[in-house]
């Protein structure tokens, strides 16, 4: 088992921050944008309109447009770019034997055509190593490739897209990392393979030179030291597991089944990295569309539809046993006006404390006093950005804005200056998700 957030499923999620442009995020988290990486990837995938000749000690080799059509063709079905290569460059080498007399040994043709430095170089502009990350970044610092690889993008959204540095990444960005590595494979697998077969190949050099040793040795009248040039004997005495390995990304997949927390948040970019991982399309998603801060507006069927997911069986939560009664009669209006059918659970316990009331001038005090006849609670602060200006010398009392806290529970919430959490649909979120975090008591804080 797995966990991890979307952020851990990219390399870059670590550093990426917020997109800036609220437009530039919504064409990146739409769920067909990362059809822009097919695009992009393709304008390295065309067949050279172009022949080459190569000449080897033993012919002179033509490579007309329609063999590199042919190679270019020889790719399996979803096989990833990078990848890819071996199965052209194989199919590029058999045109080129068929043009040698078969009498010339195949291993010599092969090792002169892997020396060759034109064929070489034709075969990296022609399908070249990509980058994943690169990809991306040119798409936002080259308007043109972006054009070519989006055709359906306007003029105004190419300009947009595109920023100063390519590699400043956004959370916005991460889903089409995901597809480029997808897409593309990793950038230093080829190198990693060569690397292994060339232990590989020198550690069977190495054992070829002992068998000789040990059967020029034998002077046994069975001559058994000879069984070892057996092919079984020689695989056996090859340790393949000492040749460097690529590294395994455990999060990579794939998996049998996949639980989704918070899935109320996820944009239909990020759906797919999920959907990539788990082919069988077997998810347990969890999720409240009272606490969607981008809004939420249809119902769960049809968004799950949306993103891939056709066959869905919906449970909904009717019953809360965390927050009082007390509390939810507050909070559950303030929902309602902005999600009028929202599922908002029934409380089944009441805490006899009602939802008090005061100014932000009373926050020390109330703090105070908590911690002086609460003796192992947990408190939390709530507003806006600006919260982060209280300051607070224990660690039972945490300061965070609605987003930070959602999926958190505590004993006291005090909620600063509600109405600074914004308008419409996400500051009345931000707000339900606040008061919602308390367990006991609620304490709401205005302006003077």
């Amino acid at each position: 088992m797995r966990i991890c957030t979307l952020r851990d499923l990219v390399a870059e999620g670590s550093t990426a921050g917020a997109e800036s442009n609220a437009e530039a995020a919504r064409l990146k988290e739409s769920t067909g944008f990362a059809a822009v990486i097919d695009g992009a990837v393709g304008r390295y995938e065309q067949p050279p309109a172009e022949g080459v000749l190569i000449e080897t000690e033993w012919a002179e080799v033509w490579l007309g447009p329609t063999d590199w059509a042919e190679a270019f063709e020889s790719v399996e079905p979803g096989t990833r770019h990078d990848d890819a290569r071996e199965q052209i460059w194989e199919q590029l080498v058999a045109i080129a034997l068929d043009q040698h007399d078969p009498e010339v040994p195949e291993a010599l043709v092969r090792r002169s055509l892997r020396d060759n430095e034109r064929l070489r170089s034709a075969f990296q502009r022609a399908w070249p190593l990509l980058d994943p990350a690169g990809l991306v970044a040119d798409l936002w610092t080259n308007p043109d490739f972006l054009r070519a690889s989006a055709p359906w993008l306007d003029a105004e959204q190419v300009r947009l897209l595109q920023r100063a540095d390519g590699r400043a990444w956004t959370v916005s960005d991460l889903p089409l990392l995901d597809a480029a590595r997808h897409r593309i494979g990793d950038p230093e697998a080829v190198g990693r393979e060569r690397r292994r077969a060339a232990a590989l190949a020198s550690d069977r050099e190495r054992m070829s030179r002992v068998v000789d040793d040990l059967i020029a040795a034998d002077d046994s009248d069975l001559k058994l030291m000879s069984m070892l040039r057996e092919q079984d004997a020689q695989n056996s005495l090859i340790d393949d597991t000492s040749a460097p390995e690529a590294a395994i990304d455990p999060l990579e997949g794939p998996f049998a089944h996949v639980v989704v927390d918070e899935a109320q948040e996820l944009t239909g970019a990020e759906w797919q990295m999920l959907l990539r991982r788990c082919p069988s399309k077997s998810f347990t998603v969890v999720g409240d569309r009272a606490q969607a801060r981008r809004g939420f507006a249809e119902p769960w069927q049809e968004r799950l539809g949306r993103i891939g997911l056709d066959r869905v069986e919906v449970a909904s939560l009717t019953v809360n046993y965390r927050t009082p009664a007390e509390v939810m009669a507050v909070a559950e209006p303030v929902i309602r006006a902005a999600i009028p059918d929202a599922n908002v659970p029934s409380s089944i316990r009441s805490s006899g404390v009602p939802v008090e009331r005061g100014s932000v001038s009373e926050l020390d005090g109330i703090v105070g006093s908590w911690l002086e006849t609460d003796d192992d609670g947990t408190a939390c602060i709530v507003g806006g950005p600006d919260v982060a200006s209280f300051r607070v010398s224990t660690d039972r009392v945490r300061v965070l804005t609605p987003e930070l806290a959602k999926g958190l529970e505590f004993d006291l919430v005090v909620l600063v200056d509600p109405e600074s959490l914004g308008d419409g649909i996400e500051g009345a979120v931000d707000r339900y998700v606040a008061m919602t975090r308390t367990t006991r008591r609620l304490v709401i804080l205005t302006p003077e």
